[in-house]
Formats: C-alpha cells, sequence, structure tokens
C-alpha cells in the first residue's frame, strides 16, 4: 500500500461550470458592476460597426437606385479663361452616340426667382432660373412629390417646376401657387422631390425649353446635358462627349459623373469608424482591467474555500482552471450584454433615419471572441495567485 500512488480527482465540463460560477452566484451584485464595463466596450463597438453599416448600406442602396450611368457635361473655359457655350445642337449630337440611352439638359437663364415683384432682385435666395428639356426628369431619375412635370403643353406658358430647396426657400408648399420670373407671374404647377445626383436642380425653378425662349430669352445653348448609357459603355461614351459636343474645341467641354461622390462617401464611411472603435476598445480594456480586479479581491475573499479544496485533493492546475473560468463567465455575461445593448443602439439609430439596419456578423462574433480573450487574460494572474496559495497558510489565514 505505501507504494501506491493516489491520482487526483478529475473535474468533468459540468463540474468546471458548477465551481466557476459558484463566486458569480454568491456575488451577483459585484458580477452586474464588473460585467457592466466589459458589456459598455462591446455595445460600442457593435454600436459605432453597425450605425456606419447602416450608413454605407443606405448610400449602396440610394447608388443601385440612382445608377452610377449619369454623366454630364457642361461648358468649361477657353483657352484665355473666357465662358463658352455649348452649341445648341449638342443635345442632339450627343444622343447619337453610341450607348447613350437617355438625354436631358438644363439651360442657365439670367433672371432670378422671387415670392413677388416686391422683393428686391438681388435677394436671389440662393435660387436660379433654369430651362429644362422634357426628358431631363427620366435621365436623373427624379420624381414630382407633387403636382406634375413640364410637357409640350405647358412647357410653352407660363409655368414652372421647383427643386425640392427651392420650393422651401421660397415657402411654396403646393402646386397653384404663383412666383414672380423675369418682370411676370409663373404659375408653379410642381415641385420635385430630393435629386441627390443634381444639386443644382433642386435649387432651380424649371421652365419648358420654348417657353424659356419666347417668354425669357432663352438663347437654346445647354449649360448642362445630363445622359444615361448603358453600363458597359459609360467610360467609353465619357470620352467620346467633348469631341461629340463641340468636335472643333472639345477642351472646352467638362464631363463630370455625380455619382462619384455618392461612391468616395461609401468608400470612406469607415474612415471615421475607426477612431471610434478605438475608443470602444479603451472601454473594453477598462472593463478587462475590471474583471481583473474583480478576480483578485474574490482569491482574497476565498482563500479559506481555495485552501480547503487544496486540502482536499484539487490540484493547482484545478484551482486556475476554477478562476479562469469564473473570469470567461463574466466576461461572457458582459459580452453578450453589450452585443444586445449595441444591436438594439443601432437599430433606435436606423430606425430614426429610415435606414437599413445592419449588424455585421463579424462583428458580433469579433466582439465576443475580444470579451473571452479580455476575460481569460484578466483572469490568469488571479489565477495563478490562488494555485499558489499554500493550503496550510490558506486555512490558517482564513
Amino acid at each position: 500500500m505505501s507504494g501506491t500512488r493516489l491520482s487526483p480527482a478529475r473535474l468533468g465540463p459540468r463540474d468546471v461550470l458548477h465551481v466557476g460560477s459558484a463566486g458569480l452566484r454568491t456575488r451577483p451584485l459585484r458580477v452586474v458592476l464588473s460585467a457592466l464595463g466589459i458589456a459598455i466596450g462591446i455595445a460600442t463597438m457593435i454600436a459605432v460597426v453597425g450605425i456606419s453599416s447602416s450608413s454605407k448600406a443606405q448610400l449602396l442602396r440610394q447608388l443601385d437606385q440612382l445608377g452610377t450611368n449619369l454623366l454630364v457635361a457642361s461648358p468649361g473655359q477657353g483657352l484665355f479663361g473666357e465662358k463658352v457655350k455649348l452649341p445648341k445642337e449638342s443635345i442632339g449630337m450627343l444622343s447619337r452616340i453610341p450607348g447613350v440611352e437617355q438625354v436631358g439638359a438644363t439651360g442657365d437663364l439670367a433672371q432670378s426667382v422671387r415670392r413677388s415683384e416686391k422683393i428686391p432682385k438681388d435677394e436671389t435666395g440662393g435660387i436660379t432660373v433654369k430651362a429644362a428639356t422634357e426628358g431631363l426628369l427620366d435621365v436623373v431619375r427624379g420624381a414630382v412629390g407633387s403636382g406634375i412635370w413640364l410637357n409640350e403643353a405647358n412647357g410653352r406658358y407660363p409655368s414652372t417646376v421647383l427643386g425640392h430647396v427651392a420650393a422651401q426657400r421660397l415657402g411654396i408648399t403646393a402646386p397653384g401657387q404663383q412666383v414672380h420670373i423675369g418682370g411676370r407671374y409663373f404659375t408653379v404647377i410642381g415641385i420635385l422631390d430630393p435629386l441627390p445626383l443634381a444639386p443644382e436642380i433642386e435649387r432651380a425653378a424649371l421652365v419648358g425649353w420654348d417657353g424659356a425662349g419666347t417668354l425669357l430669352g432663352f438663347d437654346g445653348h445647354p449649360t448642362q446635358i445630363y445622359e444615361r448609357s448603358t453600363d458597359r459603355t459609360v467610360s467609353a461614351v465619357r470620352e467620346l462627349i467633348p469631341r461629340t459636343v463641340d468636335p472643333q474645341n472639345p477642351r472646352n467641354v467638362q464631363v463630370t459623373d455625380p455619382s462619384s461622390a455618392l461612391q468616395a462617401k461609401a468608400a470612406t464611411e469607415g474612415a471615421f469608424t475607426d477612431l471610434l472603435l478605438g475608443l470602444g476598445g479603451v472601454a473594453l480594456l477598462v472593463g478587462g482591467v475590471g474583471v481583473a480586479n474583480t478576480m483578485i479581491i474574490s482569491v482574497l475573499e476565498r482563500r479559506h474555500e481555495i485552501g480547503l479544496r487544496r486540502s482536499l485533493g484539487a490540484t493547482r492546475g484545478q484551482i486556475r482552471l476554477q478562476f479562469v473560468t469564473e473570469s470567461l463567465l463574466l466576461s461572457g455575461l458582459g459580452g453578450l450584454a453589450g452585443v444586445a445593448l449595441g444591436a438594439v443602439a443601432t437599430y433606435a439609430f436606423a430606425a430614426s433615419g429610415g435606414l437599413p439596419w445592419v449588424v455585421p456578423l463579424w462583428a458580433v462574433t469579433g466582439g465576443f471572441a475580444a470579451t473571452l480573450l479580455i476575460g481569460t487574460v484578466a483572469g490568469l494572474y488571479p489565477a495563478v495567485r490562488a494555485a499558489r496559495l499554500s493550503p496550510t497558510l490558506a486555512l490558517h489565514t482564513g
């Protein structure tokens, strides 16, 4: 019998969870306060990623609806910086480029638009007056919020369609009201919805192409020509537009892509997110320090328990496993609460702004994995300290 060696008792997974959760069950208030730091850090990280992803999803959805195949041709500057004009025939010429499907145009007018003739002419409110072709609205994929769009019939008479911003600045709330343009009153027949790809139209009073010539002295030279081409031919069309619109002076034609601003915004949506993620990471580390502090206090308070278990045959490895498990459970509870809080915060933000609710799976799994890592690191030192306690000394001081 003297040569027989005793083997330590083994702890199954269920036993590990039982002893690891013992400290949490006996001190619920401390558990809540310690887990709160972890929860705040994870909630911050989930909310930051979720809000950024929701905003980006909205931008991409908007780009998908508006399309990225819209190009705008406008006059540039001459060789000596003088103003140039696009030819009157350029609208028809541009429509004959292979791949071009839709063409519309506007022409700037010198007149200003005011609520009445009693308002000084120089108080324009940043609103311009433009002649518009009938096909313009389809090209920019706009919509009339109230009223009707310009057509061959009403475009010959003193009628106007206001952009979304122009209507707000003029105080026009519904069609049928009148505004003063070029010495006479024009009847508002429509108000447009917002046009993200054409902000210059949002801030304009639009008059029919023919009516602008007869009523306001429009010379027929377009200022902006909008065209839609097939997705495959956008690059080729962009190269052909200057030489087609003004064959003699193609350098006088400037071609822009209105959707590039939205694309750039979508691409840089996460730039500011990195800073906020860093702040969330700092909060998570602070929470980890709180967990480590809680575990150290727990070890000091439970010295008698540790000594008793060691005297009954528990190995140092089992003591370490007990306290690491307790730290993991504590961090895991905080992580689950943080994921839930972050998802709820993202939903509230998305619902208030009419955005799609997006919480990336990688953010949830990555955030929760980070809490487990923090929990492991935070529990290692207290666990090692607990395992090194002498059973005799622990029972004596306990």
